[in-house]
């Protein structure tokens, strides 16, 4: 009896209970006052929202919007807006690029840096195409033709003597394959310092890839030096990815002191799993791997070789054509298909070679 008694009693002030209360009357005669200014505040925040809207939205439609075009040519004085306008230096059109912007450089020869500052690299940006090939008159990407217009990243920044040309001419960090270079002849890069380390003053004269995959097509290689990765060297850090596409490309007099004379693709603690298609490789040397050197330590490298040539490469030890080294619990192997092997050259063992699972099979000399 007692409990019902305390239960009826609460009931007796709780307003739904007990609709003639006063307490009930009293709330009901504030409710159309209270739902007044809840509709007033929720109109004027949808106004808000209307006229000015939340900027949490802006990056992903800024990542979707239509790409522009930037213009490029060695005489340009401009702000890259047209052919008449355009950039005069290569760095400034990376600089004012965006997601989904296409460069168009005109045919000529563009230096990373006019001061001899050895350091400086074209460095690329993500989601931008990157086009050589054009006259400078052009209207649609279709008209360029890179062989009639050599379109140059030269290394070339001192004396004629290559003892003081830039490091490392282009630079890739972070890079999906969305990044694209497409009708470049690089060349004249030499990464010959003395650092005892993966560092883009040693390697990768032409072009570094750290934790980078872009795609590169259509492009020359020649007389790059290093001490390894003669053009190329694709470094996948602790976590990382370097898996570049390479197609319809040539890798020419390039040269490494130790390891990849043209290319190089180190798995350290993360995956390169680089796939080359339709490329030339010839007249390239190094101690090991002339034309690529694989390497894992810890990590992964599994490389994709297919219809490439390989012709008079020369390899000091091993490897004219690949050289696949595991170190550690590392992964390394290269999967060579529909390639031809013309006069290569090793002191020992064979064209393509390694410190486990050699494939005769894969490998065979015209």
């Amino acid at each position: 009896m007692k409990t019902k008694t305390t239960f009826r009693s609460l009931l007796r002030w709780w307003p739904s209970a007990n609709p003639g209360s006063p307490q009930r009357e009293h709330i009901s005669y504030r409710r159309p006052v209270l739902l007044t200014q809840v509709g007033a505040l929720l109109f004027i925040l949808l106004s808000l929202t209307y006229f000015f809207p939340d900027n949490s939205d802006a990056k992903p439609r800024r990542s979707n919007r239509p790409g522009k075009v930037i213009y490029v040519k060695p005489d340009g004085t401009g702000n890259g807006k047209s052919w008449d306008k355009a950039f005069g230096n290569l760095h400034e059109a990376l600089a004012a690029a965006k997601k989904n912007d296409r460069i168009w450089v005109a045919k000529g020869a563009y230096l990373p840096t006019y001061d001899g500052n050895r350091n400086i690299s074209f460095k690329l940006v993500e989601a931008v195409a990157l086009l050589g090939g054009f006259a400078g008159t052009e209207t649609h990407e279709a008209e360029r033709d890179p062989e009639k217009n050599p379109t140059i990243l030269s290394g070339e920044i001192g004396t004629p003597d290559s003892t003081d040309n830039t490091f490392t001419i282009v630079l890739g960090r972070d890079l999906t394959s969305a990044t694209l270079v497409d009708g470049f002849t690089i060349r004249g890069g030499r990464a010959d310092s003395t650092v005892a380390e993966v560092h883009l003053s040693t390697c990768g004269a032409a072009w570094f890839n750290h934790n980078a995959s872009p795609t590169i097509r259509n492009c020359r290689f020649e007389k790059n030096t290093a001490r390894e990765g003669g053009a190329i060297y694709n470094y996948a850090g602790k976590s990382g990815t370097a898996s570049p596409v390479i197609i319809d490309c040539t890798f020419a007099g390039n040269h490494a002191d130790l390891d990849g004379g043209c290319i190089y693709n180190n798995g350290d603690q993360g995956k390169s799993k680089t796939r080359i298609e339709n490329t030339l490789f010839e007249d390239n040397l190094a101690t090991y791997g002339a034309g690529i050197m694989n390497r894992a330590r810890y990590g992964m490298t599994l490389v994709e070789v297919m219809e490439c040539r390989f012709i008079k490469n020369r390899a000091l030890v091993k490897g004219s054509v690949i050289f696949n080294h595991r170190d550690r619990t590392g992964i390394c192997q290269a999967n060579v298909q529909d390639c031809i092997f013309k006069g290569n050259y090793t002191t020992v063992g064979r064209d393509i070679d390694g410190t486990f699972n050699r494939d005769a099979d894969t490998a065979g000399n015209q």
